[in-house]
């Protein structure tokens, strides 16, 4: 179906304006969102691509509705997932909290933008070449056989070889100035750590784009769905970030729900390109007689699998047991770390989620306890150290010296 010019005019106008919003009204000023801030805005912008599917389902037709709910119910799952690894490239970086929204819709932008060009690439191959379905299958399936394996923090690293380039090009500082990507050094102007922790944000998610981009081909090829569904998924994925940061490394069963819908898709679209075969030695080239998957059966069975993951995920003590572990060990980290935040008071609340996730763990199941106690040795050592500081901190305090820095 050929969408009208009015259409791409008002959707591009919307996802302008509310990056635009999201900047001159949120990012603008450096501050930590609280718990609750992200919670609104995160409902907002989902509500917002809600709707703007409700409009698709009203003036394109049911067909068209269905499509643009699948590939956001999917882009969306898989942002998700990319959150962790954002996590990980904001603790390498040491970003404090007050500029991580800066760095996050930094390299969301340059994601969308770069993405926008994948889809238009993906379209034209698409149009042109009916066997590129095999290829976008066959990494489909590759890709979910990948999430299954076992992987650490370790395995997401934030060096990448376009930040290697970077960092060989641009000579940064090694210390923050608040939310600047600019700073005097010795009458000198230099560029902080901020603009490289853009670039891996930035980079990464391009990376992950060679995953989503495909899946989403493979639920509709309509450009303007494509784009729109890959638009509203990155809006807000900043609020988001905020509000699940304590809960990602929960989520202890997502990348396995990930990787069945990957593969689900991915026989989906071997299945369309074997009924639109061209390819000469599969049937001589002819057209398969296979059976394909409609896209409503793909919400359906995105929509159960994410549930069901999610579900098991949350209700799963190992999951609450890796949740309280993983955030223990970043908050000592960061409390530890007198280069990472500045804000005292933030110190502050930074050793409280500490303790407070510590209590977590001694009301664990004895046997996670046990596991913990002897598995996690430099944990624990973490731990006492950052105890430690924090008594230092409040004698010095109290006796009226200055605090150690």
């Amino acid at each position: 179906m050929t969408v009208p010019a009015l259409a791409w005019a008002c959707a591009l106008a919307l996802i302008a304006g509310l990056l635009l919003f999201d900047f001159f009204f949120h990012v603008r000023t450096a501050h930590t969102p609280s718990l609750t801030e992200a919670a609104v805005w995160s409902a907002a912008y989902v509500g917002i691509a809600v709707l703007f599917g409700f409009a698709v389902w009203v003036f394109g037709g049911p067909t068209m509705g269905v499509e643009y709910f699948a590939g956001y119910i999917t882009e969306k799952a898989l942002s998700v997932d990319n959150l962790f690894v954002f996590l990980i490239i904001l603790t390498t970086f040491r970003v404090p909290g007050a500029a991580q929204q800066k760095v996050l819709l930094a390299g969301i932008v340059f994601s969308l933008v770069v993405r926008t060009g994948f889809i238009f690439v993906g379209a034209t191959l698409i149009n042109r070449f009916a066997w590129v379905f095999y290829v976008f299958g066959a990494a489909l399936l590759i890709t979910a056989g990948n999430m299954l394996k076992p992987e650490s923090e370790d395995s997401h690293s934030a060096d990448t070889v376009v930040l290697r380039v970077a960092r060989r090009l641009l000579h940064t500082t090694d210390s923050y100035d608040g939310d600047k990507l600019v700073t005097v050094v010795d009458g000198r102007r230099r560029l902080t750590p901020m603009l490289l922790a853009m670039i891996a944000i930035g980079g990464t998610d391009v990376l992950f784009a060679l995953d989503s981009i495909p899946a989403i081909f493979g639920l509709t090829q309509n450009v303007f769905l494509v784009f729109t569904a890959t638009a509203f998924s990155l809006l807000g994925l900043r609020q988001l970030f905020f509000l699940l940061e304590g809960l990602l490394d929960r989520l202890i069963y997502l990348g396995f729900g990930l990787a069945a819908i990957l593969a689900f898709i991915g026989v989906k679209l071997v299945l369309h390109a074997l009924h639109h075969n061209t390819v000469p030695f599969i049937n001589h080239g002819d057209p398969v007689p296979v059976t394909e998957i409609s896209t409503a059966t793909s919400l359906g069975v995105i929509v159960v699998v994410l549930l069901v993951t999610v579900a098991a995920s949350l209700l799963s003590p190992a999951g609450r047991a890796q949740t309280a572990v993983a955030g223990a060990r970043r908050h000592a980290t960061r409390y530890l770390d007198l280069g990472y935040e500045a804000d005292q008071t933030l110190r502050e609340r930074t050793y409280a989620k500490m303790t407070a996730e510590e209590n977590t763990i001694a009301a664990l199941p004895r046997k996670y306890t046990r596991r913990i106690r002897e598995g996690e040795a430099e944990l624990i050592a973490l731990l006492e150290r950052a105890h430690i500081v924090h008594a230092d901190r409040v004698a010095r305090t109290e006796a009226g010296l200055p605090l150690r820095m």
